[in-house]
């Protein structure tokens, strides 16, 4: 018990990053409200479970991962760490200029017919799997996360966390955006959002690079 409470506040602060990354609208969410617009709340939950599913993936890929090089090079945390650190330092920088951009969010209409609810969880899912910048924000959430000689566990738990996070959140983006007032409110507060999500990036990104191995 001792341990949970001694990795707990990285695991915390990963879920923050997870939870705040997902607060910033990418092509996944904005494929989520356009779909839940445009065709219909179902075929909206159902391209978000599969983009949660997604996700789940590269989360489990970024954790094997980085758990099997750091087994063999346990120095390789430390470069980890710098590029999970200027990379978050790069998405307060977006942050700070989509917050400075007069600019609305622009829901994404997926192209071609209408599959069945399965057909839009698996390209829900296509989405997330093709989406290079993924890839580089599982690595900089799960560095958070990841202390030197952390046991297994932590990994598990940052994994299953962010997936059930996931979940939620996307079906409450698809269940919420299924109306165009919920895309006028969030136009309204986007600049906002944004601004405190640059603070928050630019905070753990000096933490990460100035935190010990």
């Amino acid at each position: 018990m001792t341990d949970f409470y001694v990795y707990l506040p990285d695991i915390l602060l990963a879920y923050s990053a997870f939870l705040l990354g997902i607060a910033s609208p990418g092509p996944n969410i904005m494929a989520v409200i356009g779909t839940s617009m445009s065709v219909g709340r179902t075929s909206g939950i159902s391209l978000a479970l599969g983009v949660a599913t997604g996700s789940f993936t590269w989360a489990v890929l970024t954790v094997v991962g980085l758990s099997a090089l750091l087994s063999v090079y346990a120095s390789a945390l430390f470069f980890i760490k710098i590029f999970g650190g200027i990379y978050l330092l790069w998405l307060a920088y977006k942050a700070f200029k989509s917050a400075a951009s007069p600019g609305d969010i622009k829901a994404q209409q997926l192209e071609g017919g209408a599959p069945s609810p399965f057909g839009f969880a698996l390209r829900g899912y296509v989405i997330q799997m093709t989406n290079p910048k993924a890839a580089l924000a599982w690595i900089a959430i799960i560095s958070l996360g990841l202390k030197q000689g952390a046991p297994l566990w932590v990994g598990a738990v940052i994994v299953i966390g962010t997936f059930l996070l996931s979940l939620v959140l996307h079906i409450v983006y698809a269940v919420a955006f299924s109306t165009p007032v919920m895309v006028r409110v969030y136009s309204r507060s986007r600049r906002y959002i944004q601004a405190m999500l640059g603070a928050f990036f630019a905070f753990v990104g000096i933490k990460l690079l100035t935190s010990e191995v």
